[in-house]
């Protein structure tokens, strides 16, 4: 529970041991340890207030944490919890006694763990037991046991979903159609596509080749089955509306047919008539994330040294993005924006990239914070950053930032925020300082 010392607002220069909780945790549990019992009621109170710890910690504790947990009300959210090796407390299979039992008579919370362990190891039992209580569960039950779905999702799966097309509840269709839709090879995503090239195509009567747009002009019962919600958010025209919801549902495959042969990036680069540009490049971009299209994902992105749109006119999700992307591109991406565009908007792309950072981007990272030092720059702008980099970034690089805790003479002519170099200094105090605690801890756990 020791956390670095600092007041007015200041995290101060040691560094915060409740933030290195997690990956303690998890180096620990990679390591095959298991807490010693007199830890076991502060282990369980931790992650009763956290719950990013449970998993780990539950895992560390054991079965005498969940014993322990059985006697007071206050952990009972380990009960509810798959442990370890992803069966359910109280009954780890739906064939036996005690998991029929849970799956029954168990609280929503204990129906939704044993669902989803038993999901991971034996995805066609877990749709068979959802199915057994599918026709009585309530509509809501309905949707968040249809959401587990998403794990593991499989051809399999497609008989069920398209059941799910036809339920009572627009939510649990509307899930269904967007699970189906990731399916490139369903009859939904075949449905889907049909209709999405008769509303794109290519028109060559111009100057050059461009993509020609004709939205849908109604939204007919068909269309709805099959997850398109006919009423627009307000300010969004129908037709616009309509169009995004089919094009993000068809697979992306039908486009390089439909457009001669071009790959992704050439579609992404031909221009669209009548203003249609943002409204199908969105459509597009959600259709990469959903399908974890690489190809598509990197087209949509472009180049990271490109000027970043303005605020609210972006169709573009980047941080979704790099998600399809494999871990070593994402870092290369995300390193090559940061060193051509800075932090500012880098807070969200550096939370999808693996930990701990690679060189190339640890190096981007830091030199940005340097260059915004040196700038002058409000310190306190940085801080999630700062935290980020705490976390993520290589322990390796301790000796290397050294430099950088000097505390420098404030400027002469009085430019820069007041007391901001003391707090950069501090900051990269606290940086290096928790990247030693890391490499230290790591070498303890593996020792």
């Amino acid at each position: 529970g020791r956390s670095g010392p600092g007041g007015g607002g200041r995290r101060g220069a040691a560094p915060d041991l409740t933030e290195l909780l997690p990956q303690w945790l998890a180096a620990a549990n990679r390591h095959g340890y298991q807490a010693p019992p007199a830890l076991l009621p502060a282990l369980l109170d931790a992650a009763r207030a956290r719950t990013d710890l449970r998993a780990e910690a539950l895992a560390l504790g054991g079965p005498r944490a969940r014993w322990l947990a059985g006697l007071n009300p206050r952990w009972k959210y380990a009960l509810r919890a798959g442990g370890p090796d992803g069966t359910v407390h109280g009954g780890g299979a739906a064939g036996d006694p005690a998991g029929r039992r849970v799956w029954e008579e168990g609280l929503f919370a204990e129906r939704v763990a044993l669902l989803t362990s038993l999901r991971r190891r034996d995805p066609a039992a877990a749709r068979e037991l959802l199915g057994t209580t599918w026709a009585s569960e309530r509509a809501e039950d309905r949707l968040m046991f249809l959401d587990s779905l998403r794990e593991e999702l499989s051809p399999g799966d497609e008989p069920f979903l398209e059941r799910a097309l036809s339920d009572r509840s627009r939510t649990v269709r509307s899930t269904a159609a967007e699970l189906l839709s990731a399916l490139p090879g369903s009859a939904l995503a075949a449905r889907m596509a049909g209709r999405a090239r008769s509303c794109v195509a290519l028109d060559r009567t111009g100057g050059g080749p461009r993509i020609a747009v004709e939205a849908p002009h109604e939204c007919d019962k068909d269309m709805q089955r099959d997850g398109v919600v006919a009423q627009p958010p307000s300010g969004r025209g129908e037709r616009s509306w309509w169009l995004g919801q089919v094009v993000e549902a068809a697979p992306l495959d039908t486009w390089s047919e439909r457009f001669d042969g071009r790959s992704a990036a050439g579609i992404v680069a031909l221009p669209v008539a009548d203003g249609w540009q943002p409204e199908l490049h969105a459509a597009w971009c959600r259709a990469a994330i959903r399908q974890r299209d690489a190809a598509w994902s990197r087209a949509l992105l472009g180049p990271a040294t490109a000027p970043p749109a303005a605020e609210g006119s972006s169709w573009r999700d980047p941080a979704k993005l790099l998600s399809a992307l494999e871990p070593g591109e994402r870092a290369r991406w995300v390193a090559e924006f940061v060193s051509a565009h800075g932090l500012s908007e880098a807070f969200r792309l550096l939370g999808a990239c693996e930990v701990p950072w690679s060189e190339p981007l640890g190096r981007a990272v830091v030199d940005a914070l340097d260059i915004a030092r040196d700038a002058g720059s409000y310190p306190w702008s940085f801080s999630g950053v700062m935290g980020l980099a705490e976390r993520c970034l290589d322990p390796a690089e301790a000796d290397r930032l050294e430099v950088l805790t000097a505390i420098p003479e404030e400027p002469e002519d009085g430019s820069g925020s007041p007391g901001a170099v003391a707090y950069w200094s501090e900051a990269f105090q606290r940086l290096v300082g928790t990247l030693r605690l890391r490499a230290t801890m790591q070498a303890e756990l593996a020792g």
